[in-house]
């Protein structure tokens, strides 16, 4: 089995990405949860502090991954540019970086 081409490499980092942020943004909406189950049952003050403070330091993980995102679907972007020339590129590979380039822009622009 021959290894990965740098375009599969590519789709896959930025596969990867989307996948995290959306991870991300189902353990925020987890978080809110929390915060507003423990607010409703009169819990311990502290607790829901750092539950806040989870969701925070979690909305801060957002900027850093969009622009790597962004950073991996431009990376991705040049090497379809290059390997779209190549007589031996699959026609699948092509397929599946241009699905992963516009479901990472999807993505920045519905979030970011």
């Amino acid at each position: 089995m021959p290894p990965p081409s740098q375009l599969s490499i590519a789709t896959g980092a930025v596969v990867r990405l989307v996948k995290e942020e959306a991870s991300y943004h189902r353990e925020l909406a987890s978080q809110k949860n929390r915060v507003a189950r423990l607010e409703r049952s009169a819990e311990d003050e502290y607790e829901i502090k750092q539950e806040k403070q989870a969701i925070e330091e979690t909305y801060k993980i957002f900027p850093t991954l969009h622009d790597k995102i962004k950073g991996a679907v431009y990376k991705l972007e040049q090497q379809l540019e290059n390997d779209k020339t190549l007589p031996d590129t699959p026609p699948d590979e092509i397929q599946k970086a241009n699905a992963a380039i516009t479901s990472g822009w999807e993505t920045i622009r519905r979030t970011g």
